[in-house]
């Protein structure tokens, strides 16, 4: 089953869902996340030049991280630019209080994100996920697998708490009120 499952994403080259993996290997849950587990430790434990990386509830292989800059060479392929502070900025607040209107960003940090939203679109380190149900219907954003891969996390619970956050992660917007309640995309 482990073999079978390394040539599914070998084979994808991007991350598989556990569900699709269940369904091609024919097997429940709890086996299949058993084969993936044993894969990921032989990768491991034998230092490979690959690695199983786990991103929520999906799974792909990728390069072992201390080989990057011999790929680059090998490709010819320059560093990817870093981001900006502001980026950063706006990265942050998407992950902590996603999903999140572009209002609430530029509320937030108190000046145009614009510009740095439709960069994180365009490295797919966020993305829309639905209208908010006020005027306007403003788009909302989250954080993407993407953006859980750029920073090694399988999921947003290993990001560090946030100070001054109330206890369940609610923010708390400068008027003192909440944010209006969501709807996902029709």
């Amino acid at each position: 089953m482990q073999i079978a499952a390394e040539s599914i994403l070998f084979a994808s080259g991007e991350p598989v869902h556990i569900s699709r993996i269940c369904m091609a290997l024919d097997t429940d849950r709890p086996r299949a996340e058993e084969a993936l587990r044993r894969l990921k430790d032989y990768y491991a434990f034998e230092r490979r030049g690959i690695r199983l990386v786990q991103m929520e509830e999906s799974y792909q292989l990728c390069s072992a991280p201390e080989y990057a800059e011999i790929i680059r060479r090998a490709f010819e392929i320059r560093k990817t630019a870093k981001l900006s502070q502001p980026a950063l900025e706006v990265l942050a607040i998407v992950a902590y209080y996603q999903p999140v209107t572009r209002a609430q960003v530029d509320q937030i940090r108190g000046v145009d994100s614009a510009y740095t939203i439709s960069l994180l679109l365009e490295r797919k380190l966020i993305e829309e996920c639905g209208h908010l149900q006020a005027p306007g219907r403003p788009r909302l954003y989250r954080t993407t697998q993407g953006f859980l891969r750029a920073f090694h996390m399988t999921s947003l619970e290993e990001l560090p708490p946030l100070p001054g956050v109330e206890e369940g992660g609610q923010m708390r917007l400068e008027d003192g009120g909440e944010p209006p309640e969501t709807a996902e995309e029709p």
